[in-house]
């Protein structure tokens, strides 16, 4: 090579690994779920808000497939350097005894960064349903086993795995009829092919307004805003909950240093007013928790699904 061309190679060389420091290159955010749906909004609300507070460009981008196992794989086997981070659901708990064998250890390939939110659900009913709240509900089942159904709108979910809770916990047998997505099961319980479902919010909260639907309870410990009339259902089965969550993490082994700048501007984009209010919008809970606090979060979760898939006998589809 000629002197001038080695000096340009040695300074592209040079451009580049500073781009590199300084953070040219952009952060991904992986998604182990489609475009459009909560997780995603999620994932793109919180991208925009890091953004400015790292100096960086962060990008959504989608890897959707076994239940977010394929999106955690490659966030998993990324480089611990703050390039590749992933935006994970409730199923990454729910994964950890759903599935016989995983490519990853759901705890120690990931480094916790953050709850972003929780997202509880509501038990809604067909208006024909002859229950008005969760206490009729678990009489009226008890009373004819096996007749009452459940739309499920995905074998695993967060939502399927509501439903099986409560069937532990009130004794009761109701049968699940699983769908391949959350609106056709929605569309189902409109037209009263089948009689209840758990859905979040965001998905039912204008059917039950216009009396389409009727909510029977609240998953969340305590009552929602949006409906204060509205019992949570541990008031009738003491210790129930069962809230969806979102929480942000990146490979493992990432440097001390680097988790924390990660972490504190995920939690300060959180603490923004705007993206609160559009996190509420959607029926989620804006949370913005430490490190030292997810992390250990996550393996209760991973814990209390366990006994609940297992009861379930779920498989994966």
């Amino acid at each position: 090579m000629k002197r001038r061309d080695i000096l340009i190679v040695s300074v592209t060389a040079l451009v580049g690994a500073a781009e590199a420091q300084v953070g040219g290159a952009p952060v991904r955010i992986l998604v182990g779920a489609p475009a459009g749906g909560s997780t995603d909004s999620i994932a793109r609300t919180l991208a925009a808000g890091m953004g400015p507070l790292l100096g960086r460009t962060v990008i959504v981008e989608n890897r959707p497939g076994a239940g977010g196992n394929i999106a955690a794989d490659a966030v998993a086997k990324a480089a611990p350097d703050g390039n590749t981070l992933l935006m994970s659901f409730t199923s990454h708990a729910i994964n950890a005894t759903l599935y016989p064998t995983l490519p990853f250890d759901p705890v120690k390939d990931f480094t916790a960064l953050t709850l972003v939110a929780t997202s509880p659900s509501i038990l809604v009913a067909h208006p024909s349903v002859p229950a008005n709240n969760v206490r009729e509900l678990i009489a009226l089942a008890k009373a004819k086993p096996g007749q009452l159904n459940f739309a499920i709108g995905a074998l695993g979910s967060s939502l399927h795995m509501a439903g099986e809770a409560f069937k532990m916990q009130s004794g009761v047998y109701i049968v699940n009829i699983p769908y391949r997505g959350t609106a056709p099961a929605v569309q189902d319980v409109l037209a009263g092919q089948v009689q209840l479902m758990f859905a979040a919010v965001g998905n039912v909260q204008q059917h039950i307004k216009a009396g389409k639907l009727k909510a029977l309870g609240v998953t969340s410990v305590r009552r929602l805003p949006e409906f204060p009339d509205l019992p949570a259902i541990a008031e009738t089965l003491p210790g129930y909950e069962s809230s969806a969550w979102f929480g942000l993490f990146g490979p493992a082994h990432m440097a001390p240093e680097l988790t924390r700048r990660i972490a504190d501007a995920a939690r300060q984009a959180i603490g923004e007013p705007a993206m609160r209010k559009r996190l509420e919008s959607e029926g989620a809970i804006p949370v913005g928790n430490a490190p030292e606090q997810f992390g250990p979060f996550v393996q209760s979760e991973i814990k209390r699904w366990a006994q609940v898939v297992k009861y379930s006998g779920a498989r994966p589809e």
